[in-house]
């Protein structure tokens, strides 16, 4: 079982019993119950669940509408909902043709694009130090680097310098993500730095392909990014029901759920 398969079975088992006990949790995942320690410690610093005596507890109940949220680091975004961002990653890439001039933003999905990118001729501006660095050994690729204030715990490049850089360029096609998706609200990100750059990005292209799985709807975030009317299309997975996807196709919006 793969460390992101763990992951999402805790989660999931925590999910469904509301709590669970590190011994059991040992059993079911065939691991120790240190490394299950350790599991717990990372998805509770990720906001899956809460660490209780012995074990775990759901914080599924918790209310979905958050006014700000603080920018989550790098390393825990990797593992929040990993299995639903590869295959949104896996959908997206199937919109990347050759000669394309897209933008990859710095969210964790878009470096699980970067990552199955095939090596043809494409240009990617990005301002994600992970995702230039993942296409880095695809010489065919073609990266551009925004530059600008490197913010440490999304590994990306914010400010006016990065704000300024995007200003020489013109894309097909711009893939991002963001902290909250909300029918009245629109996009909106954790800090106004991201929020500023991500709105730049969502300017300077022909289609706004957004990339966010279920646990981002409903959300509000402290900085807004756009309205809804400036996204074309949004990839999301299946845990979405229809009946919240509804208000967004009304809008105009295509949905694709993986």
């Amino acid at each position: 079982m793969l460390v992101a398969e763990r992951y999402e079975k805790i989660v999931q088992l925590v999910n469904e019993r509301g709590s669970i006990r590190v011994s059991e949790l040992s059993q079911l995942c065939g691991v120790t119950e240190e490394t299950i320690r350790r599991d717990l410690d990372r998805l509770e610093q990720a906001g899956r669940l809460r660490r209780s005596h012995g074990g775990a507890v759901s914080v599924k109940d918790q209310p979905e509408i958050q006014r700000s949220q603080p920018e989550i680091p790098y390393a825990e975004r990797e593992i929040m909902h990993a299995l639903e961002k590869q295959r949104i990653a896996e959908e997206a890439v199937k919109r990347i043709h050759p000669n394309d001039r897209i933008l990859l933003d710095a969210s964790s999905t878009a470096w699980y694009m970067a990552k199955i990118i095939p090596d043809i001729s494409i240009t990617v501006l990005t301002n994600s130090i992970k995702v230039a660095a993942e296409l880095s050994t695809k010489e065919r690729v073609q990266v551009i680097s925004t530059g600008g204030i490197l913010a440490h715990r999304s590994l990306s490049f914010v400010g006016p310098l990065a704000e300024r850089s995007l200003d020489a360029y013109y894309v097909d096609k711009a893939f991002l993500s963001c902290k909250g998706v909300h029918i009245e609200r629109g996009l909106s990100e954790s800090n106004e730095l991201q929020a500023r750059i991500k709105h730049k990005m969502i300017g300077m292209t022909d289609e706004t392909i957004l990339l966010a799985d279920a646990s981002k709807f409903g959300t509000q975030a402290f900085a807004q990014v756009a309205d809804l009317s400036q996204v074309n299309l949004i990839i999301t997975d299946r845990r979405l029901k229809e009946e919240e996807a509804a208000p967004y196709r009304a809008l105009g919006i295509k949905i694709e759920s993986v």
